[in-house]
């Protein structure tokens, strides 16, 4: 398997929507806590005598821990981090460490914990932060375009439906999943979706009305917003807190996760069991994920045992 030793734990990967041998990590020294992050560009290269591998192309040191990371939709070059300082970075990866970041937002009041791209209009993307709000950006505008507010504790993650333009997610220690359209400033929707705290929730590729949320109860929902009073489906078999979810690009009803226990599993809802695969590569808190938009199965990973991992579905990592 292709596999990156990064200079601090990771907490965040996510494969480019433009080349699809490029990847982006965001690590933080001493787990976030204190210290400094660096925000990662690796090539998966051909070369090697052992096959594939991951090679990195640029580094971008940051004076604060980076918590999520995010491609620009519009831009093959483009990508925003979070920070644990509270602010947003916009960075050209094309351009020298001196000469980043190119934009640097400071608005939240707290550590910034999630970004997303909006993969539809894609010229806007959410940062979701420890001070209770979510902010919708514009990498052409100095300030931001617009707070939303109504979450009781801190907000964890943020994710853009795969459909509507307007329409995302937020998932917060509240317990609560809440729905919102950028064009209204409450949230269309709030979902009492776990009783512990929420950390990720991601929108089916497929069907604008399905929604996974993860929690530290160590269970995996999943929603129909249409009809949200209990959900569709319950994903149980992680040993501690799920960190993120994922759903497929290529497969419908696939979702990717990973937790506190140290693993990733992947999973579709819609069967009986619905356990599809574990994977027990890292030997610490495993992070960040994704699967690649543009080679279908292929799996990314990312933990605090400071690894990042690739690769395709249906192989056993640890063989590669």
């Amino acid at each position: 398997m292709p596999a990156f030793k990064a200079p601090a734990p990771g907490f965040s990967v996510r494969f480019s929507p433009f080349h699809e041998n490029r990847l982006l990590a965001a690590t933080s020294q001493h787990f976030g806590l204190v210290g400094n992050g660096h925000l990662l560009v690796l090539d998966l290269s051909a070369a090697g005598p052992g096959g594939p591998g991951l090679a990195p192309l640029f580094s971008f040191p940051t004076s604060d821990a980076l918590f999520d990371c995010a491609w620009s939709e519009s831009h093959d070059s483009l990508c925003a981090a979070a920070s644990g300082d509270g602010s947003v970075r916009l960075f050209d990866v094309t351009l020298p460490p001196a000469q980043n970041p190119v934009r640097l937002f400071r608005e939240h009041a707290r550590e910034v914990h999630g970004i997303d791209w909006n993969p539809v209009r894609r010229d806007a993307f959410l940062s979701a932060s420890w001070d209770d709000t979510l902010k919708l950006w514009s990498p052409d505008r100095p300030a931001s375009v617009r707070t939303f507010r109504g979450h009781e504790y801190c907000v964890y993650a943020a994710a853009w439906s795969a459909r509507h333009p307007d329409v995302f997610a937020s998932a917060s220690g509240d317990r609560t999943a809440r729905v919102w359209d950028v064009r209204e400033p409450a949230p269309t929707l709030v979902i009492p979706a776990h009783d512990h705290e929420v950390l990720s929730l991601d929108w089916d590729k497929y069907d604008p009305s399905i929604l996974a949320t993860g929690s530290v109860d160590k269970s995996i929902r999943v929603w129909d917003v249409r009809s949200p009073r209990a959900p569709l489906a319950q994903l149980a078999g992680h040993g501690y807190a799920v960190k993120r979810v994922k759903f497929s690009p290529h497969q419908q009803g696939m979702i990717m996760s990973c937790s506190y226990d140290m693993t990733v599993c992947m999973w579709d809802y819609r069967k009986e069991d619905a356990l599809l695969a574990r994977y027990g590569h890292h030997t610490e808190f495993v992070a960040g994920i994704d699967m690649s938009v543009l080679t279908e199965g292929l799996l990314a990973s990312t933990g605090w045992d400071e690894m990042i991992y690739v690769w395709p579905f249906g192989s056993d990592p640890r063989a590669m």
